[in-house]
């Protein structure tokens, strides 16, 4: 690689990924460059590579990074320079850095200024690698817009939901019910403040009724974060008179049938969320003011050359793996 040119790992074609050369990006106006220092991968990395309509071919995945400001644009700030960043990836003309534009499986790539969230040094690096899916749980918490503060169930053991379970306690909430199915994940969720945790493995046929048994009460607010069917459904049907149902997951070309009059007659509110605007400065400070253990869920660590045991450790459901991190440097302190 020269000056003029970068690694990249690059999606080019359904299911294919290939460390390769692209240009290096030069920013314009507005614009900042940043060297990647470390990247997440995403389930949603997943169904790119796997192609969509969305994106096109090569593309550079990588949403959740974390990097340094390596070059500014003209008229830009270069107090910028050199500075551990993340950034909100909505671009002003609509697209996403590690979508529509390039992400943090290049090793450069290009954000907005106005974008850009300073870190302070002495951190370690590769937990705030998840500081996006951490501004996309604050979104969903303001949405949610609780005034209670339990009991709360979160539905789905990955990242958001997890995540989740660190949001809600930090904000109050006193008695919270993880439902998952992973219980290599479960495991973890009483450290991370859940007071107890379900697998619906375990629950039969009749999850809401066996739910019912074992936990003994419905609940003021639930978050739906596994992106299923069947959570969706658990949701509504757990939710107390009068509650608050967030959907937070990821439901693809899904659709769930439930009792309109459910809805109607229990009085439910059911909330949407998506993606991250407007919460980055509050994920920021809980990532490096409050300093929520996200080192917990980074289970994997790997130099970005090894991308694609990383991407095979996420696809697959027995890996044990909640977070793998792709580091781009490699010298960074234990997590």
């Amino acid at each position: 690689m020269n000056s003029s040119s970068m690694k990249v790992i690059a999606n080019t074609g359904p299911g294919r990924l290939e460390w390769m050369d692209q240009p290096m990006p030069q920013p314009c106006a507005g614009q900042v460059r940043v060297r990647t220092l470390a990247v997440g991968i995403c389930a949603t990395d997943l169904r790119m590579i796997a192609g969509w309509t969305r994106t096109g071919f090569p593309s550079v995945p990588g949403h959740e990074w974390v990097g340094v400001v390596d070059a500014v644009g003209p008229g830009s700030h270069d107090e910028l320079l050199g500075r551990k960043c993340v950034a909100d990836n909505v671009l002003s003309d609509g697209g996403e850095v590690g979508f529509e534009h390039g992400g943090g499986y290049g090793a450069y790539f290009l954000s907005e200024t106005a974008n850009v969230r300073l870190l302070p040094e002495g951190l370690p690096i590769t937990p705030l690698a998840l500081i996006e899916p951490l501004a996309v749980c604050v979104r969903g918490w303001k949405r949610l817009h609780t005034q209670a503060h339990g009991p709360m169930l979160i539905i789905g053991d990955g990242p958001i939901g997890l995540l989740m379970i660190m949001v809600a306690r930090h904000y109050g909430i006193e008695s919270i019910t993880m439902l998952g199915g992973r219980q290599a994940r479960l495991s973890l969720v009483n450290d991370l403040g859940a007071n107890q945790c379900l697998n619906y493995h375990t629950l039969g046929s009749d999850p809401v009724a066996a739910m019912r048994r074992q936990v003994g009460q419905e609940f003021s607010a639930v978050v739906e974060a596994s992106g299923s069917v069947l959570g969706t459904e658990i949701a509504l049907q757990l939710a107390a008179r009068d509650g608050r149902v967030l959907l937070i997951g990821d439901y693809d070309n899904n659709r769930a049938g439930f009792a309109w009059n459910h809805l109607l007659h229990r009085e439910l509110t059911l909330i949407g969320s998506n993606a991250s605007a407007g919460a980055w400065d509050e994920a920021v400070a809980l990532a490096t003011q409050i300093r929520l253990p996200l080192e917990r869920l980074v289970t994997h660590r790997l130099p970005a050359r090894q991308f694609n045991q990383g991407i095979e450790l996420t696809r697959r459901k027995d890996s044990g793996a909640i977070k793998v991190v792709l580091e781009w440097d490699g010298h960074f302190p234990p997590v």
